[in-house]
């Protein structure tokens, strides 16, 4: 009996694994998006912001009233809270594991050198080769594009376009459980970025009512089927993220508002602070609970709030000089950094990762072997210094206790009264490191030798590190290294001034904001959350200072991090600036391909002709009028069009159209079953199964077709045709010849409709030109 129950539970899991994507598919759903010698992207397609204003979809609105509309609205707030719900607990769940696995791991070691540092050193290299592996197998081989920090990927989903799996199932458990190997394995990298994907699969999954694929879907939360409405819930979802990762809920809605979002309104902003602020309140229910000790190893590390609000009270005029240098610094580094990161990427991509996930693996258990030797191996080299004088108002303790939380690390040191400063930083999980590194009262800890050996070492680590397969982010590597070199500017001060109001760790804090300034290019996001998760508002004008400098620095050389891995994946972001030569060019000379179009009623056999001869995803539906003129009447997409060969409940045998008079018909399609599945492959061609009579068949897409497509003449600016797709998120815009006539005009006037009957008649009277 026992044998049998065994053996079922084989079959089963072989039955699982099996489900899961093999080497062949993981290479190809890779994110790192090739651009193929047509010139496409493989592997990206736009999505559908506008509203299809077809038959269906007139049809179901006539059937909704006022409460439905309340409904709707209703169950959006409802999905704002669960995504807030559910972000702040996998924001928790992956904390947790971060330090206690760390935890473990420096405990454990501590242990074992006081015996034998050899011992603790090979115990403490494969703990972190251990948990670095099975992250980077995680991705490899079960979520492929949960590698890197998904930030680009989702910008990219914000601006318009799908990539095939950056929002599955999978890819957030492999989000979840990578970034907990990764960042648990002490590589040169943070678990923010993949918060903030983390936060958008889970909005993503709530609003396609959770995974068909492994039977986690719910019928009752599938509400929202267009694409708009996962936008918005994807937006929520990435403030959730940040505000969960930084403990952060304004930083995150700016976050939303100024990094990746590229459409925005006010109804919006509601939502996405009411996610945060529901991201905040899970978050600090958890820490009060985990301060009562049930958290293990959680101490003062985890999530990410360096209170330096006993730092400096006030600044000199004869400090703005350093402080300006050290946005000058940021500028430089970041965009040093950007360009590096760039170059190693592109080779990885192009030669190395297209080797197969054995090679994937490989280097990423040689950079944990690399960073476990540097983090262990380079603090033995450093000579132990004594205690300075101890403050009992400063509650730092010299040296800390083995295992124990804070600054002072006694690490190969012969006497009891002494410490090692580059195993402070180095021999320490990365918040904490931080913390030590903003810490006020502690003049004189580092010495300018560390501080540059570790500034020069984790600033090579951290650039091999990002673009291994990997989850990885970039805000907590940056913190380090600017806070690095802010200290050191901030020791330059403290001597050349004289003054003993100075705190290091002050300057500490504006180079890691310049840094992050620097590389990412953010601004008033970034601003506030350096201020919420260092609580001391005192400094917000030092950081707006930097950041504008070290912006303006980075800007000069190359584009932003994001920006640029962007770029190299082959994403199409729109930015939020047409380039300058769309000022000289005009519509019609952007439209180059040739234009394919259908007649209102076409024959199934050349639907399916003309779908397999082009890749277009919309088509122009032509009609003619009785004098035979010919006449635009709407755009299909393709996506609608398998929808109607699948079904085969439309195709007709006449050649004739029919009566499309409101009522005349039944609508045998609800606007939901047009929808793609989301960051999904959808329907293809080849799922279709057509008969020898089937394609002899007639189908009429007037009920079906966009009868109202945006519009713009041939001689229109392809500057203002830019702003006008971008800002409306659309997917086709119609270039016709200059109009013969105009039958009316619409001003400001007109569009001020009341409520009450009388005066929305008076508002819809014709207004003349005069009075625009």
């Amino acid at each position: 009996m026992l044998s049998n129950h065994f053996q079922n539970g084989i079959e089963t899991a072989r039955l699982a694994w099996s489900r899961l994507p093999n080497a062949e598919e993981g290479e190809q759903e890779d994110i790192g998006l090739v651009q193929r010698s047509d010139g496409s992207n493989g592997g990206v397609e736009s999505l559908d912001y506008e509203v299809v204003e077809n038959y269906a979809y007139w049809e179901e609105q006539d059937q909704r009233g006022k409460l439905y509309v309340g409904y709707y609205v209703m169950v959006k707030w409802f999905f704002s809270l669960l995504i807030g719900i559910g972000t702040g607990l996998a924001a928790v769940f992956i904390n947790l594991s971060v330090e206690n696995f760390a935890g473990w791991k420096f405990a454990l070691t501590f242990s074992i050198i006081q015996k034998s540092y050899v011992a603790g050193f090979i115990v403490y290299v494969l703990i972190n080769l251990v948990l670095v592996f099975s992250s980077v197998y995680i991705v490899t081989n079960f979520a492929p594009a949960a590698a890197g920090s998904g930030i680009p990927e989702i910008k990219g989903y914000l601006n318009g376009i799908d990539i095939h799996g950056i929002l599955l199932f999978r890819t957030l458990i492999g989000k979840i459980f990578g970034s907990i190997g990764s960042v648990g394995g002490g590589l040169a990298l943070g678990k923010e970025g993949p918060l903030v994907h983390t936060g958008a699969c889970i909005a993503s999954l709530l609003g396609q009512g959770g995974s068909t694929k492994y039977h986690l879907s719910s019928r009752w939360l599938q509400v929202f089927k267009s694409d708009r409405d996962r936008r918005d819930l994807v937006t929520c979802g990435c403030a959730a993220g940040v505000a969960a990762a930084f403990r952060a809920p304004v930083g995150g809605v700016l976050f939303a508002l100024e990094e990746v979002t590229s459409w925005w309104r006010s109804q919006l902003m509601w939502r996405v602070f009411f996610t945060s602020a529901v991201v905040a309140v899970v978050v600090r229910t958890a820490m009060g609970w985990c301060k009562n000790g049930n958290c293990g190893h959680f101490g003062s590390g985890g999530f990410i709030i360096w209170d330096i609000s006993g730092a400096q009270e006030d600044y000199s005029f004869e400090e703005m000089l350093p402080m300006a240098i050290i946005g000058v610094i940021g500028g430089l580094l970041g965009a040093l950094f950007n360009q590096l990161t760039r170059y190693i990427s592109y080779w990885r991509r192009n030669h190395l990762h297209k080797k197969g996930n054995r090679v994937k693996i490989i280097e990423a258990c040689l950079v944990s072997l690399i960073t476990s030797f540097i983090s262990f191996g380079l603090p033995l080299l450093r000579k132990c210094s004594p205690c300075p004088d101890s403050d009992p108002d400063s509650g730092i303790e010299c040296p800390r206790p083995p295992g124990m939380y804070g600054n002072y690390v006694n690490f190969y040191c012969s006497k009891d009264k002494e410490y090692n400063d580059l195993a402070t930083i180095f021999f320490n999980t990365q918040d904490d490191a931080i913390r030590n590194l903003f810490s006020a009262k502690t003049i004189h800890e580092y010495s300018a030798q560390s501080l540059l050996t570790f500034l020069v070492m984790f600033y090579t680590l951290a650039v091999v590190t990002f673009g291994t397969a990997v989850p990885a982010g970039q805000f907590v590597p940056g913190i380090m290294i600017g806070s690095t070199y802010g200290r050191l500017v901030g020791m330059f001060v403290v001597n050349f001034y004289k003054k003993l109001h100075i705190e290091e760790g002050t300057y500490a804090l504006l180079g890691a904001a310049s840094f992050l300034g620097g590389s990412m290019r953010m601004t008033v996001s970034l601003c506030v959350i350096m201020v919420e998760i260092t609580n001391n508002l005192k400094l917000l004008p030092l950081i707006m200072l930097v950041l504008l400098i070290s912006k303006a620095v980075g800007d000069a050389f190359n584009e932003g991090l994001y920006e640029e891995q962007a770029q190299l994946r082959g994403i199409p972001l729109l930015e939020s600036r047409p380039k300058y030569q769309m000022r000289k060019m005009a519509a019609k000379e952007a439209c180059g391909q040739r234009v394919v179009s259908f007649p209102r009623v076409v024959k199934v056999a050349d639907v399916v002709s003309i779908l397999r001869s082009n890749k277009h995803n919309g088509f122009p539906v032509i009609d003619h009028t009785r004098n035979g003129e010919t006449l635009v009447i709407g755009l299909m997409l393709r996506s609608h069009m398998l929808v109607l060969l699948q079904s085969k409940v439309d195709f007709q045998h006449s050649p004739l159209p029919s009566d499309t008079r409101a009522g005349s018909r039944p609508i045998r399609h609800t606007p939901s079953e047009f929808v793609k599945p989301v960051s999904s492959k959808g329907l293809t061609l080849d799922d279709i199964h057509l008969s020898p009579d089937d394609l002899e068949m007639y189908i009429d897409l007037a009920p079906f077709l966009n009868p109202s497509p945006y519009i713009v003449p041939e001689d229109m600016s392809l500057t203002k045709v830019y702003n006008l797709f971008r800002q409306l998120g659309l997917r086709h815009i119609f270039v016709v010849p200059r109009p013969s006539r105009v039958i009316g005009l619409i001003t400001r006037k007109d569009l001020l409709i009341e409520d009450n009957e009388e005066s929305a008649t008076v508002e819809l009277q014709s207004t003349s030109s005069t009075a625009s």
